[in-house]
């Protein structure tokens, strides 16, 4: 259970609207493979939460009542009410902190509730059920054996897995020479083209509260995957995305809606435990446990917020075009799509030395979700505050993409041709 004083600040979703119509909410579970009964037992506290809130109210009214009459009395009558008096505090110290347990479960249960997935989301309970929407190009030839990325950088000097793994532990990394250089390319090209776009660059902070990983959906359902760091000083978690950060520079806050869509373009490193990870995709630097990203995101009017996820995606794929990927976007299934996406579109490459495609980018809808969570809100033309809608898409993830460009763009003496449009930001 997640206590009270942990989300405290967060508002939770109307729960009113459970109450009065249940199934589309197991229905949204269902299509998102979580056990509907969490419904159920919802209901179920909250029915009896609101029994105990009525005693409570009840006996509460009578003390004050009572209270109110004791300057007014004297002899038997003052004895007689202060023994009253006395029996309804003793009811309400049973009853406030049942009262308060009941209303931690409650929270503890809401904030399981995952973010209801929109109708075009496909059924499915994995990513072996995610639907291809388009492909793009056509898979590199050659007139050679291929190397894979590790083998690339082994014979080029690139990486240092084992002086790492002394210091550090298994999947970290030194990256060296040219990939290093390619990186910072990829930097400056994914910037100046976004920005030319209308976003905003940011440096966030990648420490971050416990609440912010609450506000942004990623407590209590990925717990497993993110690094605490201090928890008996300081307290903090490292980020996996600068998505978190992003998203809470403007939590408990009022954005007019005439500076809707606000877009930022926010350049982290990205911690993730990766659990579960094996075999081959533990290595080389396909599956690390530290990376470099630049994250989109989007504070977007809800009726916009389809029209900006498109936006986001689109640029995504103006990203791998450019860069010369054979890719394919892939809406992303019920079941694979997680606690805070009502839909997600990956973006996967072609990876040669695999012989099939591998997610380089995401491009998610969290339409309110987060906002409800961290309270965002905008006000509207009538002066009211409403719920606004976020959005966030991956414009570059490092690793990734440089041993997309390493496998892609090999040449038969080991040698990578880098993509043209790095060029410019590369050192003749």
């Amino acid at each position: 259970m997640y206590a009270r004083s942990e989300v405290a600040y967060l508002p939770m979703l109307d729960i009113k609207l459970l109450r009065e119509n249940p199934e589309p909410a197991k229905a949204a579970l269902k299509k998102k493979h979580v056990e509907p009964v969490l419904i159920d037992s919802l209901l179920a506290l909250d029915k009896e939460r609101r029994y105990l809130v009525t005693q409570v109210e009840e006996l509460s009214a009578k003390r004050n009542a009572l209270s109110k009459k004791i300057p007014e009395l004297s002899g038997k009558e003052k004895e007689t009410t202060l023994a009253d008096l006395a029996v309804l505090k003793e009811e309400l110290s049973e009853l406030e902190p049942k009262l308060k347990k009941m209303s931690d479960e409650i929270d503890s249960l809401m904030l399981q509730l995952p973010n209801p997935p929109h109708d075009s989301v496909p059924e499915g309970k994995d990513d072996t059920e995610n639907k291809v929407e388009k492909t793009h190009g056509a898979p590199p030839k050659f007139d050679f054996e291929p190397r894979d990325h590790v083998a690339l950088c082994e014979q080029n000097d690139w990486l240092n897995m084992e002086a790492a793994a002394a210091m550090s532990g298994s999947r970290f990394y030194y990256l060296k020479n040219d990939p290093v250089l390619w990186e910072f390319a990829l930097v400056q090209y994914v910037l100046q083209k976004l920005i030319k776009k209308g976003f905003t660059p940011i440096l966030p902070p990648t420490l971050v509260k416990e609440h912010a990983m609450f506000g942004t959906g990623f407590f209590p359902a990925d717990r497993n995957e993110i690094y605490h760091v201090n928890p008996e000083d300081d307290d903090l978690y490292l980020v996996g995305t600068a998505e978190v950060p992003l998203c809470m520079m403007y939590a408990n806050q009022i954005i007019p809606a005439e500076k809707l869509p606000l877009r930022f373009v926010g350049f982290s490193t990205c911690y993730r435990r990766e659990a579960g990870s094996y075999g081959k995709d533990t290595q080389g630097i396909l599956r690390v446990h530290q990376f470099d990203k630049l994250e989109m995101f989007s504070f977007c009017h809800p009726d916009k917020s389809w029209e900006e996820h498109e936006f986001l995606r689109s640029i995504e794929e103006e990203i791998m075009s450019e860069l010369g990927f054979y890719y394919q976007v892939v809406n992303i299934c019920g079941g694979d799509l997680g606690a805070p996406a009502a839909k997600k579109y990956d973006i996967e490459v072609w990876i040669p030395s695999q012989n099939q495609f591998r997610e380089l980018t995401s491009c998610s809808n969290c339409t309110d979700f987060q906002a409800r969570r961290a309270n965002i809100r905008y006000k509207d033309a009538d002066g009211k505050n409403q719920t606004l809608h976020t959005l966030n898409g991956t414009a570059m993830a490092s690793t990734r993409t440089l041993l997309a460009i390493m496998e892609n763009f090999q040449n038969a003496d080991g040698s990578v041709t880098p993509p043209k449009c790095l060029e410019p930001w590369l050192i003749s």
